[in-house]
């Protein structure tokens, strides 16, 4: 039982020593790139409020985004679905060329009034660059998918402020249903180190207030969202089921 014990322990060491500098690296590259996305957004839109009459453009900027994809970024369009797709089914290493156009992309939309998340810029931007390890590495399976999750628990922590929430979030895509306990460590890692980054390029997380009215858990609210939560779910089954 002792010997038993004492090899668990070098297992672990050995675990800690090889995943530790990697995924801190990992966070290091999602954090800087949450951070030029978030500085580049807080320009786009403070340029785009002070002069309105951009968004009368927004057709304009949509086909140049459109472009710059189809000229430059056909094998990375997918987008998160390339990432899914690499992390359940890996093929091939995701192209560096995914984080400056998405980021890109995401930029020109906020610049003429349209809509577009941070959260899929984040990811994909943490992911691909993750990814580039593995040409260092020559990680293969396991390793490979481990390295991919923890870029996306970086990019998720480092653009919100949530670490704890972007190590769930990670391990949650790599296994929907069930928690593979090897990537926890890597993504936690990784996450914390990408928030810390972001914070130290002076860069603060939006607040959200919440309303006090929301504190106050209705009955008739709780069951109306659990009656909603099912028709949903029963409307994606029947979906899936058909597809």
């Amino acid at each position: 039982m002792k010997q038993f014990r004492q090899f668990e322990t070098f297992i672990a060491l050995r675990y800690i020593i090889k995943w530790l500098p990697i995924s801190f690296l990992v966070g290091v590259l999602a954090g800087t790139a949450s951070a030029a996305l978030l500085s580049s957004l807080e320009w786009a839109t403070d340029w785009r409020e002070s002069h309105r009459w951009i968004i009368y453009l927004l057709p304009l900027g949509g086909f140049l985004s459109g472009w710059i994809y189809h000229q430059f970024g056909q094998d990375v369009e997918a987008g998160n679905n390339l990432l899914l797709e690499e992390i359940h089914n890996p093929k091939d290493i995701i192209p560096f060329r995914m984080a400056p156009l998405v980021l890109l992309g995401t930029d020109l939309t906020h610049l003429f009034g349209g809509s577009a998340g941070r959260e899929g810029t984040a990811l994909q931007m943490g992911t691909s660059l993750a990814d580039q390890l593995t040409k260092i590495l020559h990680f293969q399976g396991a390793n490979r998918r481990i390295l991919l999750t923890a870029g996306i628990s970086a990019g998720f922590a480092s653009v919100f402020g949530t670490p704890l929430a972007g190590t769930v979030f990670g391990l949650e895509v790599l296994s929907i249903g069930k928690i593979n306990y090897d990537a926890l460590f890597p993504s936690l890692i990784a996450a914390i180190a990408g928030n810390q980054v972001t914070l130290l390029f002076g860069l603060h997380h939006a607040a959200n207030q919440q309303s006090p009215s929301i504190r106050t858990i209705i009955i008739w609210g709780l069951i109306s969202v659990i009656i909603v939560g099912v028709i949903f779910s029963v409307n994606a089954f029947f979906i899936w089921e058909k597809g």
